[in-house]
């Protein structure tokens, strides 16, 4: 293996983290028994190689092969990019023609299929992530048509569970998205009122995670999930996100956000009602608060995910409301269209260990009948308990 190359632009990890990182994939590769890996995950591919760019709706990925540096492959268009971003030495940055771009003739995985048979790898065992958002049937299929004599195997989310536990560096990006996060929620609480319209708070969100904030010394970076605001009856959907329409008295309005530094995400939801809060809402914070208490005092070093769960839902179903979906997930490197590292669950029946210094997003979000609420937290898993990264009043905000 060639010594880590320095790139042209700062990199946002050490060449020595990047390192242990591909040590670390390797040996999860030897042991999934495969020899190369295709990682067209985005987030997987800049954790692996520093890559950060808004390339990813064309096919990209970063090859993991026998004993070499990582390959970036994507667009040639963008191959500066890959140069701009990653330690990664010229003659490890393959582009491909324009013309493979939404082709009906040919596919960007053809020319792939090529590459990888020139580095003698078009008879190893190849590893894909088959089921994540960046990687389609079509590539598949001309990936077996080109290394015929290839065995292609599913590895979707072998690198997602290295990155589970994040390094000193990568846990003080989050504390900087903390920080935008606690001055998002403060703006929305100043600026949430009756008749003001939810696409200009939206646009204040926005202002809020992006601008540069001169005493801490950085400002934010893009989400992975745009902010999510519904009000009143939309709230009983998680995933509705904003209109031009104004907001009004007596209704609920949660907000999913995220501060994001360099990738790095720390999701956090508070619900704001305007006017005097309903008995429906003032018996959900009571429930879902102490539920929260519950959960955060089992999410600590040697206990399961779904030990959260557990204490979580045994709250609710005391209040006698029920809640059908999972509780949590783990967070940190993130690309558009999800924050979550699709890979442990909090939720009954995941026995996946909890290790010190993993991070997840407490979601406790419930979306009932006619109305929704959400009070969540982004925790960094302790040897005794977790740690909250933002600090965000815990409570329903109202303004009358």
């Amino acid at each position: 293996m060639k010594a880590l190359s320095m790139p042209a632009a700062s990199l946002p990890f050490s060449l020595d983290e990047y390192a242990q990182r591909l040590a670390k994939t390797r040996r999860a590769m030897e042991a999934a028994g495969v020899d190369v890996i295709i990682v067209s995950d985005p987030s997987n591919m800049a954790w692996l190689t520093g890559y950060d760019g808004w390339s990813f709706y064309v096919h990209q990925c970063v090859l993991v092969g026998p004993g070499e540096d990582p390959v970036w492959f994507g667009r040639g268009q963008d191959a500066n990019g890959a140069a701009r971003t990653t330690y990664l030495s010229q003659e490890d940055i393959v582009g491909y023609p324009d013309h493979y771009v939404q082709s009906t003739e040919r596919h960007p995985m053809d020319y792939l299929a090529e590459r990888i048979a020139a580095r003698g790898w078009g008879s190893k065992r190849i590893g894909v992530e088959m089921d994540n958002y960046w990687f389609s049937a079509a590539a598949l299929a001309a990936l077996q048509k080109g290394l015929p004599n290839a065995s292609i195997v599913d590895t979707t989310a072998l690198v997602n569970w290295q990155r589970a536990v994040k390094s000193q560096q990568e846990l003080a990006y989050m504390e900087n998205a903390a920080r935008l996060v606690e001055r998002m929620h403060g703006v929305i609480f100043e600026k949430a009122a009756p008749g003001y319209r939810k696409c200009d708070l939206a646009a204040d969100i926005y202002e809020a995670g992006l601008r540069y904030d001169e005493a801490r010394g950085f400002g934010g970076d893009y989400p992975a999930i745009v902010p999510l605001l519904p009000s009143g009856a939309d709230a009983s959907a998680p995933h509705l996100t904003w209109n031009d329409e104004p907001m009004r008295t007596g209704e609920g309005t949660f907000f999913e956000i995220a501060g994001v530094y360099r990738r790095y995400h720390c999701p956090l939801s508070r619900t704001v009602f305007l006017g005097k809060p309903t008995q429906t809402f003032l018996d959900a914070e009571m429930a879902v608060l102490e539920g929260m208490e519950a959960g955060l005092e089992v999410a600590r070093a040697g206990n399961l995910c779904e030990d959260i769960a557990r204490a979580f839902f045994a709250v609710l179903n005391r209040y006698g409301i029920e809640k059908d979906n999972r509780t949590g997930y783990p967070i940190g490197l993130s690309y558009p269209p999800d924050w979550g590292e699709r890979t442990m669950s909090l939720r009954a029946g995941d026995r996946t260990e909890l290790r010190e210094n993993m991070t997840f997003h407490f979601m406790t979000g419930l979306w009932m009948d006619g109305w929704g609420f959400e009070i969540t937290e982004s925790i960094v898993i302790g040897k005794r308990g977790p740690r909250c990264l933002a600090d965000v009043p815990r409570r329903l905000f109202v303004k009358e």
